[in-house]
């Protein structure tokens, strides 16, 4: 009996500390950023130390640069999904939040015009928190037809014009179908393919972040 007894309390113990460790990284990171996503976000098919935010993360810590990274990605998600997640992912209160969205979108076959107007009050609901936004693109399939490409490609450039907004053009710039770089679906980067996406997008992040601190 007594031995459950401290075996209760260490597992309580144990859970404690990470719950206070968590929140000691919140509160004393100079910055918060979340990276709303699906699986590119998530981490599909690699360890979550080797997704997209982890990377991001520890980069930035490398380069003294204080900042908490929150992975907000959920596999599969489309922007419907991201928008319905919003309130929650921005309890956290970030100062940046990073916009990787629209790909499953695509793959689905989902109306263009759908996923412009999720994308879009993602962005005037972050906007109007005054949190940072910057969006990735993600490009369409040639085999999705020129008529459904087109609109798809054009939504992201579209919202980067018509808001006071961070743009990225392509998430998946020099990693999209390199086999090399992805796992067996060539969908999904594996670790190499998500440091390629981090070293890429990692001006652009500091960029901001210098921005912020002015």
């Amino acid at each position: 009996m007594i031995k459950k007894i401290f075996l209760l309390v260490k597992i309580n113990i144990f859970f404690i500390s990470i719950a206070i460790l968590l929140f000691y990284s919140k509160a004393h990171a100079d910055l918060i950023i979340s990276v709303l996503g699906d699986s590119l976000v998530s981490g599909y098919g690699v360890d979550t130390k080797n997704s997209f935010p982890s990377l991001l993360q520890k980069k930035l810590l490398e380069n003294k640069i204080n900042v908490k990274v929150i992975n907000a990605g959920v596999s599969g998600d489309t922007s419907t999904g991201g928008l319905e997640r919003l309130e929650w992912v921005l309890e956290d209160k970030p100062n940046i939040l990073i916009i990787v969205l629209g790909s499953n979108d695509m793959l689905r076959g989902i109306n263009p015009q759908y996923t412009k107007k999720n994308l879009e009050a993602i962005i005037k609901k972050s906007l109007d928190r005054n949190i940072t936004v910057l969006l990735c693109g993600m490009l369409s399939a040639e085999n999705m037809g020129k008529s459904f490409k087109d609109k798809f490609d054009s939504i992201y450039i579209s919202l980067k014009n018509k808001y006071p907004i961070y743009f990225y053009p392509f998430f998946l710039e020099g990693v999209a179908l390199n086999p090399m770089l992805n796992q067996g679906d060539l969908m999904h980067p594996n670790k190499n393919g998500i440091n390629l996406i981090v070293e890429n997008i990692y001006p652009f992040v500091t960029s901001i972040i210098e921005e912020l601190q002015k």
